[in-house]
């Protein structure tokens, strides 16, 4: 069975991003997403106009691959080093806010729930999106290149 760590991140964020902007009526980007950078690692806001979507779809996938994930956990994953000038450059966390919205959005959702102590998981509606997501994914891909095949099942 092919499942997301099957297919390239890049290409798979992408698909999901717009598969929740277009069919996810919950997941919206605040009106502070515009003007807000992701964390005090960041100089300057985010360039892509449509980054809330990557982000969640980000966090979906983080979700399916590592588990009960945590907020803390999630905020050392996007984190970054800081340029201090001519200090050197230390590790900074992102920001925690942009990431809890993005989460209490996809719970709304349905797509993710809390579990007491151990963060936030992917729920059964989410864990099949992401599945049935990869497998189209996958699929195209094998039209492509015909050695993938024997792999789709």
């Amino acid at each position: 069975m092919v499942s997301v760590k099957y297919v390239p991140s890049r290409i798979f964020i992408e698909e999901l991003a717009r598969y929740l902007k277009e069919n996810v009526k919950e997941v919206q980007p605040p009106e502070w997403s515009l003007y807000a950078k992701t964390g005090s690692h960041k100089e300057r806001v985010p360039d892509d106009p449509e980054w809330w979507y990557k982000r969640c779809a980000s966090l979906l996938r983080k979700l399916y691959i590592h588990g009960p994930v945590g907020l803390e956990r999630l905020r050392v994953a996007y984190g970054g080093r800081k340029n201090l000038g001519h200090k050197r450059k230390h590790f900074s966390k992102a920001g925690g806010s942009a990431i809890r919205k993005a989460l209490q959005q996809l719970e709304v959702a349905g797509l993710v729930m809390k579990v007491e102590g151990n963060g936030r998981v992917l729920t059964p509606k989410g864990r099949a999106l992401l599945d049935t997501l990869a497998y189209n994914i996958f699929k195209q891909m094998a039209a492509e290149r015909p050695e993938l095949v024997k792999y789709i099942s």
